[in-house]
């Protein structure tokens, strides 16, 4: 283990020194933030308890099954409904669209059955058969409500005490309900190959009116054909989906390992291509300005005031005028972009070498590409507990039942009623055909009172769990990158095993700190939803200040969310170097940032450009590779391709997976990045590069800044 070594006083007037298992500048590192972590530690067991009174109020049952219009679940094992899972409507042509059905806002008996029923018939027609064979009200039976077995009252009397439906029709279970069985012969729509029936009032309806009823329902249902024919697809072309995505793996690896030799030329060439394209743009449109200007009594002499505003914008194009403007727009960025590179063509290289430094600390310490599994894993448990929570808080409480009527202008629609006593009430009379029928699950009790103000404690926590996990990730990642930065002999010198130390030492020391940030970051995001609802609320308002002032403010904290992620960012940094509270290392960290203002903007557009286009290239490329096989372009392997209803569903499962594979590794470097661009700038301002304080960059960083280490004594033994 190397010895410790001393460092000069910091910019603060404190004397650091090197910690020989971190080999990093830390001075006193202790807990940080304890109050803050005392909080966060608090809100888990809160949230713990939260969940546990959901799960004891709640019940996902009512998410999970349908319910009748008494509130009973179909299917429920252990109810006299276990063995009724579909849930069927006495009058679909009362239901109005889709929606309608799968909210159980449908204004009709709805009743648990075991299957649904595969024929036209009527009461009426049921009562008249029935005199003859018995096995017809055997089989109506099943679609009234249970206990009633009585085929000689009167129809008038079963409709009104709604003891069976009017009629029943063909149908098909769709989302654990009866919907009609409609079937598309030679252009005519039918169901059971008819296109008229009775409606057991005594009128003749045609198909399209249960269309109608069920607008949209031919369209699910070929979706749920198409949701098949995809998951087919899957199932036959899943293991090459599989090998597309690890070759992903391999080719961002091996991309972010040759960036220490390819980031230079790679990024010069796409300098000076952008420069080559707009001036090949200057010429061009000087082109065009002669040759229109060159023309007699053309539309060249027009200007663009003489014509004034015009939809079609081809017109612009031929006037001389609008090519001049693009001509001295064009030659404006073009002088910008050269005077820029010739005065920050040192911040530049600075910004190259730092890249290739970041490609070499990756290669000494490989496990770091593979945190963002540990990453993954974290937020897939923060946002399971979050979503099971939140469907045990909405399953939680008593059935409520609501008016529902067939008349737009019923006074008493949607207003609460009792089941039991509704027949009672004059609404029927009010609104003839009204229904008293379940709605959701709520309650009148102080726990149901405050679901709402539950749900919004849920969505906070997970907001904060979610950012402290990408904040632990974030100033894990800083520790290991750091470690190889200060060590000074590079790898002799590079602590065993830097990525677990970083990790104990996060957790261990600045869980509060990183609380501190992500708590902050999860406020403003949490106020950035509330933006968002009351955006959706307002959108049919005509208050066009309110709609204004909105979209101010939603401007206005989605700037402060992304400022703040930054500046977490760069804090996470700072802790794992100097092991400060959050506030000391964010206020460092700013004041820093800002004594290099300038090499901060170059490196960061830099950074975000090189790692967009490794990331897009490597999608790309792939998914260029994945369409050439599964479409059967490659002749060596096209006897391996599968048979596949549609190719492209395997074809954007591997583009959209290979981006975020890609995405995944390159957050990874661009840490790296951001780390040794801040120790970096520490070195600079700490050390002199004398005996006593090296200089801990790179050799490429000191020639390109003109600094020298002085040569040391070796020590005396």
């Amino acid at each position: 283990m190397a010895r410790k070594t001393d460092i000069p006083p910091s910019y603060y007037g404190e004397p650091r020194k090197f910690d020989p298992g971190f080999r990093g500048p830390i001075h006193n590192r202790g807990c940080t933030d304890v109050v803050c972590c005392v909080v966060f530690v608090v809100f888990i067991l809160g949230y713990i308890a939260l969940g546990t009174v959901a799960w004891i109020h709640g019940d996902p049952r009512k998410v999970v099954y349908p319910t009748d219009s008494h509130g009973q679940f179909c299917g429920q094992q252990g109810t006299p409904n276990a063995n009724k899972a579909i849930l069927f409507y006495f009058n679909i042509l009362q239901c109005a669209n889709p929606a309608v059905l799968i909210n159980l806002q449908c204004p009709t008996t709805q009743l648990c059955v075991s299957k649904c029923p595969d024929r036209f018939a009527t009461y009426l027609d049921m009562q008249y058969n029935y005199r003859y064979n018995k096995s017809y009200w055997e089989y109506y039976k099943q679609f009234c409500k249970p206990g009633f077995d009585n085929p000689r009252k009167s129809v008038a009397q079963v409709l009104r005490d709604e003891d069976c439906p009017s009629m029943i029709v063909p149908s098909r279970p769709f989302l654990q309900r009866c919907f009609p069985d409609f079937i598309t012969r030679n252009g005519t729509l039918t169901v059971a190959n008819k296109t008229v029936f009775k409606d057991g009032l005594g009128k003749t309806r045609s198909v399209i009116d249960l269309r109608d009823a069920a607008n949209g329902i031919t369209s699910l249902l070929d979706a749920k054909e198409v949701g098949m024919k995809i998951f087919e697809d899957y199932a036959n072309s899943w293991y090459w989906i599989l090998i597309g995505l690890v070759i992903t793996m391999v080719v961002s690896l091996a991309f972010i390992l040759l960036l220490r030799f390819t980031a230079g030329v790679l990024l010069w060439l796409i300098i000076f291509g952008v420069i080559a394209v707009v001036g090949y743009g200057i010429w061009h449109c000087y082109w065009e300005f002669s040759t229109l200007r060159g023309k007699p009594h053309g539309d060249g002499d027009v200007t663009i005031s003489d014509i004034g505003f015009q939809t079609d914008f081809r017109v612009y194009l031929q006037l001389s005028q609008t090519w001049l403007i693009f001509m001295i727009s064009l030659s404006v960025i073009e002088a910008v972009i050269i005077i820029i590179l010739i005065f920050l063509r040192r911040r530049v290289r600075i910004a190259i070498a730092l890249l290739k430094e970041g490609s070499r600390a990756i290669g000494y310490i490989m496990s770091t590409l593979f945190y963002p599994i540990i990453t993954f894993v974290l937020l897939a448990i923060c946002i399971a507990y979050w979503a099971v929570t939140a469907v045990f808080l909405a399953s939680s409480g008593d059935a409520v039942y609501k008016v529902m009527s067939t008349q737009d202008k019923c006074m008493y629609a949607n207003l609460t009623c009792d089941p039991e006593t509704f027949s009672q009430t004059n609404v029927t009379k009010v609104c003839p055909g009204s229904q008293c029928t379940f709605a959701f699950y709520g309650g009148e009790s102080l726990y149901h009172r405050y679901i709402f103000v539950l749900q919004l404690c849920n969505l906070l926590v997970f907001l904060w769990l979610v950012n402290f996990t990408i904040a632990l990730g974030q100033c894990t990642l800083a520790g290991a990158f750091a470690s190889y930065y200060w060590a000074l002999r590079k790898p002799q010198d590079i602590p065993s095993c830097p990525l677990f130390s970083s990790f104990s030492r996060a957790v261990r020391y600045h869980t509060g700190s990183l609380a501190f940030g992500s708590l902050i970051l999860a406020v403003v995001q949490m106020f950035r939803i509330v933006l968002e609802y009351l955006d959706h609320k307002l959108k049919g308002a005509h208050n066009a200040f309110a709609r204004f002032l909105i979209c101010c403010l939603k401007c206005c904290f989605w700037c402060l969310e992304h400022f703040i992620k930054f500046m977490n960012r760069n804090a996470y940094i700072m802790i794992a170097i100097y092991g400060k509270n959050f506030c000391t290392s964010a206020k460092d960290a700013f004041f820093l940032l800002m004594r290099n203002v300038v090499r901060v903007a170059v490196l960061d557009k830099v950074t975000d450009f090189l790692l967009f286009l490794g990331k897009v290239l490597i999608s790309g490329s792939v998914g260029v590779l994945a369409f050439f096989f599964f479409t059967r372009k490659i002749p060596v392997i096209q006897e391996e391709v599968p048979s596949l209803n549609y190719y492209w569903v395997p074809l954007l499962t591997v583009i959209f997976g290979s981006y975020l594979i890609a995405h995944g590794f390159f957050n990874v470097y661009a840490m790296c990045v951001d780390t040794l661009f801040l120790c970096f700038l520490v070195d600079l301002e700490v050390n002199s590069g004398s005996a006593a304080r090296p200089f801990y960059m790179s050799s490429t960083l000191r020639q390109i800044l003109d600094k020298k280490n002085s040569k040391r004594r070796k020590d005396k033994r």
